[in-house]
């Protein structure tokens, strides 16, 4: 390899954070064409982990550095969301974050690359593809460093919202009270705007009739005259309590 792709090769590595995946268009905007992309992985540089996806050689990549190639090379709106965003903002501590546990992505598109979906992060993702019933704009977002990057993911508030879209597909309704019932520090200003813009009726008035039934001190500063709860009575289950005041039947659970 010549000394010109020698030298071109480390300043890549330079701009490359260690632990996270290249995709093809991210290196062929810094002059690694596929031919001497090719040459780089025959001398042993770097691995390919699915079709215009590459790693260091030799480097450990989990599902957020992948992530962090969707959301910083392609510019795709994707984000950390529900609990695994609020495990990230050390809460959730009595659920289980290490390999093989689900890891939700939340996002406005349908799309994701081949290489993303296909390659072994040794914990299954799920992409929820969400945010336009919850949110008709990106809200409640913020940024996380890990390793040696950063990652966009759902703030406290937002990743809540995310868990309750959740109930009946992948979240249980007292999985769901036991996180809301340690979010006694929630910031309210940030908890009417969600409240206000989300378009989801059933989040709205779960969110609601759980802050309430552990009485968060941030609830006196939350206006609920101002917020769309809708009409008609919401089940999520069959048989179980009725909160009269958000007309909403859920599971009779002890907590």
């Amino acid at each position: 390899m010549s000394r010109y792709n020698t030298y071109k090769l480390n300043s890549i590595l330079k701009l490359w954070p260690n632990r996270t995946v290249a995709v093809s268009s991210w290196l062929k905007e810094r002059g690694v064409y596929a031919q001497l992309a090719d040459r780089y992985q025959k001398s042993g540089w770097i691995e390919s982990i699915g079709h215009g996806a590459f790693i260091h050689a030799g480097d450990q990549v989990d599902w957020m550095g992948g992530l962090y190639a969707l959301q910083e090379e392609l510019g795709l709106p994707i984000h950390v969301g529900a609990r695994t965003a609020l495990q990230l903002h050390g809460e959730a501590h009595f659920l289980s974050m290490g390999e093989g546990h689900p890891v939700f992505l939340f996002s406005h598109k349908r799309f994701l690359p081949k290489w993303f979906k296909q390659y072994d992060w040794k914990t299954p993702i799920h992409h929820i593809y969400a945010n336009c019933f919850l949110f008709k704009e990106e809200v409640g977002l913020t940024s996380k460093d890990v390793h040696s990057y950063s990652i966009k993911l759902s703030t406290r508030e937002m990743a809540m919202f995310e868990v309750l879209y959740l109930i009946g597909k992948h979240e249980s309704y007292q999985n769901s009270a036991l996180l809301m019932e340690g979010l006694n520090n929630l910031r309210p200003q940030l908890v009417q705007e969600l409240l206000e813009k989300t378009s989801s009726i059933k989040v709205k008035r779960l969110f609601m009739h759980l802050a309430e039934r552990f009485n968060h001190p941030w609830l006196r500063y939350v206006d609920v005259s101002k917020v769309n709860f809708g009409k008609g009575k919401r089940v999520i289950e069959e048989g179980g309590e009725f909160d009269n005041k958000y007309n909403i039947s859920v599971p009779k659970v002890s907590l």
